[in-house]
């Protein structure tokens, strides 16, 4: 375990964000991240846990320490007739995680194919796409206590799942370091084609019986028309989380816009697809300076090359300002502004 001086972190994020961290250190092991919060007393110190990198805008050099969790592993650690339970660590991929299911037959986070990160970050907003969020299949996660250096296990409940909610965004935030992840996937196929797209794409493709692999191939497809690649553009997949708002407030809003879009919740609430919303505002395709909503999903914000952390927010804080100022609705940003 090396730890480096004012190291540039963009090859670490994906906008592509060029700012440097004061110091760097990659850890491999849950032993070097106890290291770390005993010797370093990363409690103490301004700290950032960096897995993929592709859920944060940077803005400005980080004036810390920044730890790159590159812990590696899965294993099946556990199995019955009907369920096997996947240990994955923090650092794996969750593409690479979610195809290793796929492969094995086991179901559960096949929609979730191709999410961008890595799998510590997966509990941490409850990761979710097209009628999946990962809180349905999580069984429990061991955690690094940083004031301590203590092993911390979290259940299910422990978490406070929500949408793109746990408890590590608000009163665990900055206390822990996930190091492994343990999921709870089904051997006998529970589909969830609920989600539109998924069951056009799969009818498109005459899939009449689908298969993990295929509503994984078909998540795909549906990713790569609609999002861009980081590696080509950077970007850090949608920017905004979906609002929810109250039945009353939908169907005023319905009055004005009839074509508005709305999904059912419980205790009469509705979500609002944000990039409805933004896109009614003219933004989709809209490039202003060097950053802009990309062409095909406006609910991403791309970098053409050369944008600033403090340009790609100056152009979010815009967008939520028209959502805003047209529907009366606060887009919040799901990415991490640091």
């Amino acid at each position: 375990m090396v730890i480096y001086q004012n190291i540039s972190l963009k090859p670490y994020n994906t906008f592509g964000i060029d700012v440097k961290a004061d110091q760097f250190v990659e850890v491999k092991t849950i032993e070097e991240v106890q290291v770390l919060c005993t010797t370093f007393i990363l409690a103490e110190r301004k700290n950032l846990i960096l897995g993929g990198g592709s859920n944060i805008l940077l803005t400005k050099d980080f004036d810390g320490m920044v730890i790159k969790m590159n812990l590696k592993g899965l294993d099946i650690i556990k199995e019955d007739e009907n369920h096997a339970w996947v240990k994955a660590m923090s650092g794996e991929v969750w593409h690479d995680f979610v195809m290793y299911c796929v492969n094995k037959n086991l179901s559960g986070v096949e929609n979730l194919t191709l999410i961008p990160g890595c799998v510590g970050a997966a509990p941490m907003q409850n990761i979710g796409a097209y009628g999946v969020e990962i809180k349905e299949t999580f069984e429990e996660l061991f955690a690094v206590e940083m004031e301590s250096g203590k092993l911390v296990k979290f259940t299910n409940a422990e978490c406070k799942f929500g949408y793109r909610e746990s408890i590590f965004k608000h009163e665990a935030k900055g206390k822990y370091i996930i190091v492994a992840v343990t999921f709870k996937l089904s051997k006998k196929p529970n589909y969830n084609l609920s989600y539109g797209a998924l069951k056009e794409t799969l009818a498109n493709q005459g899939i009449v019986e689908p298969s993990l692999k295929a509503i994984s191939d078909a998540v795909i497809a549906i990713r790569v028309a609609k999002l861009p690649d980081p590696r080509e553009l950077g970007n850090s997949g949608s920017f905004f989380k979906n609002p929810e708002i109250s039945l009353a407030e939908f169907n005023t809003l319905k009055e004005k816009f009839p074509e508005i879009k709305g999904f059912p919740l419980p205790d009469n609430k509705i979500k609002v697809p944000a990039g409805w919303l933004i896109e009614q505002c003219g933004w989709k395709g809209k490039k202003v300076g060097n950053t802009g909503a990309h062409k095909n999903q406006a609910l991403v914000i791309v970098n053409y090359g050369n944008a600033t952390g403090e340009e790609i927010w100056n152009m979010a804080l815009t967008i939520q300002k028209s959502v805003h100022e047209k529907f009366g609705i606060k887009i919040e940003p799901e990415v991490n502004v640091i």
